[in-house]
């Protein structure tokens, strides 16, 4: 199918932002930018002069599917996604079955061209069934088409294991993305441990359980020459150790999510349950170090963190509540209100941040930027337009947010996967 999109303010290429430009799309990749394209046959869409983005791709997004439909699947979390702005997502491995062997991986990738409107990579477990104990077979699952191994939101407790992995992902120039944190500190914890876990009499979960697993991952990557990578980071001692890191030279790159650079613990103000999440939210320093850390390139990535529940499992005690954020519907702008209107970074660097660089960790060659060749995954912005998040009108099955009733900037109009156009 041929397809024109007329009058596109372009971010993240090259090309003058400041002028309109036209987009040529057939066969689902781009074929010509230019200045009033005409191709005989072809469909003409008019953007208005809008803002036009590669497609976002999201390195941290709990799918559910198989095992817990019930909370999320393929065909919905696509259509968050898609609703988003992500037209590439990734799937964590802790689903059930975990994603330890080549048939689930086939599953995954098998579903998703049937179900999902979006791109969907899979991560491999690094261990079987997740449990940190025994390695899978990364080799058939990276034949099968992972992107990435990690266990996921578990933790690896064995450092001799992780190193094992380490020295085995070189063989496939795989990252092993972790999730850091020490259990032995963390495990009896609800939110972070401080001042205002004692006021609500709450049990807390130290930054240092997150900060003693980044330093001991970073000096395994830097003696074994892996790629690590390091998830949803969350206090101001990861982002330390981590610049530190790659100072000295270390393969390693990382990311966070909007909660962690916009809330605070005290979000969870009366025991507000739709603000407890893994890590938790912390203090006010460590969102203004969250932030600096994105400011000078610290921290790589914005992912959006999506980590669905069901919302009986949101309505208990705040000890027994279950963790979890709905989170792919609210990124982009929620990311765009809090990073670029406030001045701290360009709309240019958040497209780099939730498209080029994830497309470059995960070798994602095709996907991440507008350019003559790549894939046509494309989306539409209005970061004119302000609007109100309301989760009960969320396409993923999680109708929740602690970020309910904020208004925002950023409103994705259309959307392109493959050279399709979707919304």
């Amino acid at each position: 199918m041929k397809t024109i999109l007329k009058n596109c303010r372009l971010l993240g290429t090259s090309h003058d932002k400041t002028m309109l430009h036209d987009i040529y799309v057939e066969g689902g990749v781009i074929e010509k930018i230019g200045l009033n394209l005409q191709v005989e046959g072809a469909k003409v869409l008019d953007v208005g002069g809008h803002m036009v983005l590669p497609g976002l791709i999201d390195m941290h997004c709990n799918i559910c599917d198989p095992g817990h439909e019930y909370i999320e699947d393929i065909a919905t979390v696509s259509r968050a996604a898609l609703r988003g702005g992500f037209t590439t997502i990734t799937c964590e491995p802790n689903t059930s079955p975990a994603i330890d062997n080549k048939t689930v991986v086939e599953y995954i990738v098998s579903k998703s061209k049937e179900k999902s409107l979006v791109n969907i990579y899979p991560y491999g477990s690094m261990s079987i069934a997740c449990e940190g104990e025994q390695m899978a077979e990364i080799g058939e699952m990276f034949d099968a088409g992972i992107v990435g191994i990690s266990d996921g939101d578990e933790f690896t407790d064995s450092a001799a294991f992780l190193r094992n992995v380490m020295i085995y992902s070189k063989m496939f120039d795989l990252p092993v993305m972790t999730h850091c944190e020490d259990r032995g500190l963390s495990a009896r914890g609800v939110m972070n441990e401080g001042y205002a876990a004692a006021c609500l009499g709450l049990a807390g979960m130290p930054r240092v359980a997150e900060e003693v697993i980044v330093a001991r991952n970073l000096n395994l990557a830097e003696r074994t020459g892996a790629r690590l990578h390091i998830a949803h980071i969350s206090t101001k001692g990861s982002v330390q150790l981590i610049r530190e890191a790659k100072g000295r030279g270390v393969g390693v790159t990382c990311e966070t999510s909007p909660h962690y650079f916009i809330l605070t613990e005290d979000a969870i103000g009366d025991y507000d349950t739709l603000a407890k999440v893994n890590p938790p939210l912390r203090t006010k320093e460590d969102v203004y170090a969250i932030i600096e850390g994105i400011v000078d390139g610290t921290i790589d990535v914005i992912a959006s963190g999506h980590s669905p529940t069901n919302m009986t499992e949101k309505e208990k005690e705040f000890d027994q509540a279950a963790y979890g954020i709905s989170a792919l519907e609210t990124a982009l702008s929620l990311s765009y209100t809090h990073l670029v209107e406030k001045g701290y970074i360009t709309a240019e660097k958040l497209v780099d941040m939730m498209s080029n660089k994830p497309a470059e960790i995960l070798k994602l060659y095709n996907k991440g930027m507008l350019a003559e060749g790549m894939d046509a995954d494309i989306i539409v912005v209005d970061f004119m337009e302000t609007h109100t998040i309301d989760p009960e009108h969320f396409a993923s099955k999680a109708k929740f947010s602690p970020f309910a009733e904020e208004e925002v900037r950023g409103k994705v109009l259309y959307t392109m996967v493959g050279g399709k156009m979707l919304t």
